[in-house]
């Protein structure tokens, strides 16, 4: 099997490096390559790409995800997560494809407490969530063998995350202010990472497996919470901070050019069955990652 993997060094990118090999015979790209196009600012580049390698499956971990300064680049923003996903899976229909491509809960309103479904309605708060959701249909209307999976609060153990911030702000102040009225699950690039590699096995076999899904680990909590279990776990491996106070504030506290939404939960039932997966709840991976993170310090 000959996979083609866009988004090499992004988060979830990295990790798909390492769940795909075993898979078959994995070209990785990013914006850097130059064997092949991996630049999503150049859709025809892309095409070309897919053209020239006709793999059997094509993996798309690369996007425009900076939220807030898609406000300010909305045309950027499409062109990388639109546009080039519409070039993907028009040459993936003429090559007979597969097509795996990441998106996002920014694609609902964001209101109520319930976890989302597949068929709810959407309705962006910003124009990430909006160019997200047109990269879902240019790939629903332009190639069937697809899957898509929708995930939220993504992290990783390699590059920044919410968990290393929080780590180095304790150790330099007294005191923090931490969001507490957005509600979401945590979910490990490595995780996601497994779940596509397993899936891609399912669909080879299934066809008809072919669709959208939401993809998140299991649980629910808010961003105050999952620091307190950063801390609380930096505590636990004799790590010193300097916090002694950490406050609860609402979104309001933090104002930022793109909307958040306040609901991210997203419900996975749809995934655990059709791929016969349990997703383990979002404290297993942020704790294994702490624990990686707080050895790595300590050598």
């Amino acid at each position: 099997m000959n996979i083609l993997l866009f988004g090499k060094t992004g988060q979830v990118g990295w990790e798909l490096q390492r769940s795909l090999a075993p898979l078959g015979n994995v070209i990785a790209l990013d914006v850097h390559s130059t064997d092949y196009c991996g630049d999503f600012s150049n859709p025809e580049g892309i095409a070309a790409t897919v053209r020239t390698i006709k793999p059997d499956v094509i993996v798309n971990a690369a996007a425009h995800t900076a939220v807030d300064k898609a406000e300010s680049e909305p045309d950027f923003a499409q062109l990388l997560n639109a546009t080039s996903v519409e070039a993907i899976a028009k040459e993936a229909s003429r090559i007979d494809a597969w097509v795996v491509h990441y998106s996002t809960d920014y694609v609902f309103p964001g209101n109520g407490d319930k976890p989302w479904h597949e068929d709810d309605a959407t309705s962006p708060l910003n124009v990430y969530g909006q160019t997200k959701l047109d990269g879902e249909k240019a790939l629903q209307k332009h190639c069937l063998k697809h899957l898509i999976f929708r995930t939220s609060w993504v992290y990783a153990g390699k590059g920044n995350n919410f968990a290393k911030t929080m780590l180095r702000l304790a150790k330099e102040r007294s005191e923090l202010s931490v969001i507490n009225d957005q509600f979401g699950a945590p979910t490990g690039a490595e995780l996601l990472a497994d779940c596509t590699a397993h899936a891609i096995r399912v669909a080879m076999n299934k066809p008809e497996v072919a669709g959208l899904y939401h993809l998140v680990a299991s649980g629910t909590t808010t961003w105050h919470d999952y620091a307190a279990l950063v801390f609380d776990e930096a505590r636990k491996a004799g790590i010193e901070l300097a916090l002694n106070k950490l406050n609860a504030v609402e979104t309001t506290a933090f104002p930022t050019p793109a909307i958040r939404p306040n609901n991210s939960r997203l419900n996975t039932l749809k995934f655990q069955h059709r791929f016969d997966l349990v997703l383990p709840e979002w404290e297993i991976g942020v704790k294994r990652m702490l624990a990686e993170l707080f050895t790595a310090q300590s050598i």
